[in-house]
């Protein structure tokens, strides 16, 4: 792969505030990829300071920051030594049960499309994405709320960055699922998928046990 060797002192913090936005990927901006290859020593430095790793996969084709974590014994050393803990720059975000089981889903289904063909884009229709997700929803008599829920969860993942919606001129919204979600879900936690989704199934046969109690107490009521 061409490598670029300008290397004007703007190139850094360009790279680094993009970075800080979110993922660089390669296909979106082949130029700046090659700078990056090029100056990652000086990034990861850089970045070290603000307590972020530097975090490229060449072969999958981007880069993202990800906040260096510090150990409980650490956070006790800093407030002993009367010093901050650093800020974390790169914020966490809590994902609702719904997404978190849509991002294995997609994990477990990349991972297939990986083992199956040479092709490195998984595309998917919304249909394709709802029929992975109505195993594991609440029963539901209305179809159209259902489908309503999905679409909350598929548009929450897609702000995240996992998915992507390609434009389409006709038939139904089509999403590329992002490679960065193999960063997010690790082969570990793959490997431990079977058991999660005994985990989620229980998860949701609870939800459908006190929604029926609900119900018949209300029925009751009314009777």
């Amino acid at each position: 792969m061409q490598r670029f060797h300008d290397k004007r002192p703007d190139w850094l913090p360009a790279l680094v505030i993009g970075l800080l936005k979110g993922v660089l990927y390669r296909e979106a901006d082949a130029r700046l990829w090659g700078v990056l290859l090029d100056l990652q020593a000086r990034v990861r430095d850089h970045v070290a300071v603000l307590g972020l790793d530097l975090i490229v996969d060449e072969a999958e084709g981007y880069a993202f920051l990800k906040s260096r974590t510090q150990s409980e014994g650490q956070e006790s050393e800093a407030q002993a030594g009367g010093t901050l803990a650093m800020p974390r720059l790169v914020a966490r975000r809590p994902l609702s049960f719904p997404v978190s089981l849509l991002l294995a889903l997609l994990r477990k289904k990349m991972a297939e499309f990986d083992a199956g063909g040479s092709d490195t884009r998984l595309v998917l229709t919304r249909d394709d994405i709802v029929e992975l997700m109505r195993v594991f929803m609440p029963t539901s008599a209305n179809e159209a709320r259902l489908i309503d829920q999905i679409d909350t969860h598929i548009n929450k993942v897609a702000e995240l960055g996992y998915l992507q919606r390609l434009k389409a001129v006709s038939g139904p919204p089509s999403f590329e699922v992002r490679r960065i979600l193999k960063a997010f879900v690790d082969a570990q936690w793959l490997a431990d998928f079977d058991a999660r989704l005994a985990a989620y199934k229980l998860h949701l046969s609870g939800e459908a046990g006190m929604q029926g109690e609900a119900g018949g107490h209300t029925s009751g009521e009314g009777a």
